[in-house]
């Protein structure tokens, strides 16, 4: 029996390898996600390389130079209303939006995997933490992250906390679902049968593969983490001034739209894309990690 369930692991092994290449190959064929990728690889170099990539400080004013234009000599991207330099606060802004929607998406994920292994292992107490699940889902997203911040003050670490939890319950429905799936194969009675423990199946077997929909489910949350971020700075509930904050300096160019419009339109544009990128890259990761797309192509 225990050679029969090693035999079986052993070729999961196997056709795990496979199926991560065939993936791979997908999301290559895949343009638009290629495209994406492209782009949040900027991004990432941009926040990781945001000293060596500009020559000012981001919160560096010169009032002999506000509301310059794009193509400037010195600022190719236009200054705002206080001299600073528009490029460099893109920038540093990139490096604020990558952390915090990394960082809220990653607590959620924490708690909601949590949440879904265990309603979908134990079915004893999976109508508490659907319940639970439900009671989050009951409130609009950006809704809920409004009220826990006006609980907790506005920042960027109680932004995170509060985008964290609006992801919970998400990604609770999505693991509890392909645990459901998951414990009945024959390799878990396996495991199960040879004595193996119910921490040992859930984090060795049944939580390696439900990786697929997570991995999908948080690089679309990204997304919605980033432009979430954005929209409670440009509310005033996130980042504060001076922090170069993608809505925070939309919010701030608002009152120049007919003088400098550059000063909204240029965050605008960083938002839009990193979106866009993050989006079509869950679009092609799912469709990628789809055993149907194979037969379609």
């Amino acid at each position: 029996m225990e050679n029969s369930a090693t035999a079986k692991l052993e070729t999961l092994k196997e056709k795990e390898e496979k199926i991560f290449l065939q993936t791979v190959k997908r999301l290559l064929k895949n343009k638009l996600a290629v495209t994406g990728l492209v782009i949040i690889i900027l991004q990432v170099i941009f926040a990781i390389l945001a000293p060596l990539l500009v020559s000012y400080s981001p919160n560096q004013q010169n009032l002999s130079e506000t509301n310059l234009g794009i193509g400037s000599s010195h600022h190719f991207l236009g200054t705002d209303n206080y001299g600073r330099d528009i490029w460099t606060r893109v920038v540093y802004g990139a490096r604020i939006s990558l952390i915090v929607g990394l960082s809220a998406v990653s607590l959620g994920l924490v708690g909601g995997l949590i949440l879904g292994l265990l309603g979908g292992y134990y079915r004893r107490i999976d109508g508490i933490v659907m319940r639970i699940v439900d009671l989050l889902f009951a409130f609009p997203g950006i809704l809920l992250a409004m009220l826990i911040i006006a609980i907790l003050g506005t920042s960027l670490v109680n932004v995170v906390i509060a985008i964290s939890v609006w992801s919970i319950p998400g990604c609770a429905r999505i693991v509890r679902g392909s645990v459901l799936s998951i414990k009945k194969q024959e390799y878990i009675m396996a495991m199960k049968s040879l004595g193996a423990s119910d921490i040992r199946i859930l984090f060795k077997h049944i939580l390696p593969n439900c990786t697929a929909p997570i991995i999908v489910f948080a690089t679309m949350r990204m997304a919605t983490a980033i432009l979430s971020t954005s929209a409670l700075s440009f509310l005033g509930l996130g980042a504060q001034p001076p922090t170069p904050e993608w809505g925070a300096m939309i919010a701030a160019g608002q009152d120049f739209m007919w003088d400098a419009p550059h000063m909204a339109i240029v965050p605008g544009i960083a938002i839009m894309l990193t979106v866009f990128a993050f989006n079509v890259v869950g679009d092609g990761l799912r469709d990628a990690l789809d055993p149907n797309m194979e037969m379609n192509m």
